[in-house]
């Protein structure tokens, strides 16, 4: 039996999110299954984090056990074969003994791109989330930091949200203008369900000069969903990369 760790891109539009379920195509059964024609073997691939519907991943580091003799290079060449034409392909494949994807890690991070512009989108078009109205990219990222530290998150999570605690530490969250391009950098631990879009979405609000930084305080000391300014769509939302002890992979700013 020999443990392999991939690096996952993904587009997450034709998708229910990571995780596989009943009701719908996800990323982890369309891996799963391509796992299945190369090698024969019904194996379960972990991912260090689940991305909702139509959440995008740069690179999701993931882990899958194989008894089948087969080298990282021929294993990720058959798979990606077997994958098209989804959206989705192993860009690097390692043997990694005793690794684990989920519980070794360390570190997530998360990018949200906002094309701030009066026109459609047409490349970018489900990549992105559009916003006509000019953005302040500076004030957005002066609020930023009231949210950045440990705090009570109950405001930026989901009703679903299954995890025990809505107590997370944040450690970043940038925003960055790019012409006419506005970036959310975020990285934690580890993250609640929605808190990531619902925290853009509340920037969102600063930038266009309706919510100021004591409006984002007072929705997070609020510990209210109700308090929730506006939830970002998945579109602008990708898993960019994850840390663990011994290495960091996909993107760090």
């Amino acid at each position: 039996m020999t443990r392999f760790r991939f690096t996952v891109e993904y587009d997450g539009r034709p998708f229910m999110g990571w995780q596989r379920q009943g009701h719908g195509p996800s990323v982890q059964a369309a891996i799963e299954d391509a796992i299945l024609s190369v090698t024969g073997e019904a194996v379960e691939v972990i991912a260090s984090g689940r991305t909702d519907a139509g959440v995008h991943a740069r690179a999701m580091p993931a882990h899958v056990d194989i008894e089948k003799a087969i080298t990282p290079f021929r294993l990720m060449e058959a798979i990606n074969a077997r994958l098209k034409p989804q959206p989705v392909a192993i860009l690097a494949c390692a043997e990694a003994p005793g690794w684990h994807a989920r519980f070794d890690c360390t570190g997530r991070r998360y990018r949200y791109r906002i094309i701030n512009r009066r026109a459609p989108l047409t490349f970018d078009a489900g990549l992105a989330w559009r916003v006509p109205v000019a953005l302040d990219a500076e004030a957005m990222h002066s609020a930023a930091q009231v949210l950045v530290g440990r705090h009570d998150f109950t405001t930026f999570r989901s009703a679903q949200c299954q995890a025990n605690s809505p107590l997370r530490t944040l450690d970043r969250l940038d925003v960055t203008r790019i012409e006419d391009e506005v970036h959310i950098f975020a990285a934690a631990r580890s993250f609640l369900h929605h808190q990531v879009r619902s925290m853009v979405g509340c920037l969102k609000l600063v930038g266009e000069g309706k919510w100021g930084a004591d409006d984002l305080a007072a929705a997070l000391a609020a510990r209210d969903r109700d308090a929730l300014g506006v939830n970002a769509p998945p579109d602008g939302l990708s898993f960019v990369g994850a840390t663990y002890a011994e290495l960091s992979v996909g993107f760090t700013g």
